[in-house]
């Protein structure tokens, strides 16, 4: 039996379902993309960056530091 008509048939077939698997694929891609760009717009306002909670903490303290050393420094202790 001559199997040289099918191969053309298989390669065919084996390269659509390659070529449907690698478009959805890239479209996931895609999407993930536009969902971790969206994702890098929305986070700044729902969570606090380091940088201006270590600022805020810093007055924080200062302010405690302050009322610290004015309760030490009362005269009717």
């Amino acid at each position: 039996m001559n199997l040289d008509p099918f191969l053309p048939w298989a390669l065919s077939g084996v390269s659509g379902v390659l070529g449907w698997f690698i478009r959805v694929l890239w479209q996931a891609n895609k999407e993930l993309a536009a969902d971790l760009s969206k994702l890098r717009e929305t986070l700044p306002l729902s969570y606090v960056q380091k940088e201006d909670y270590r600022r805020d903490i810093y007055e924080i303290k200062q302010l405690l530091r302050d009322i610290s050393e004015k309760l030490n420094t009362k005269v009717d202790k």
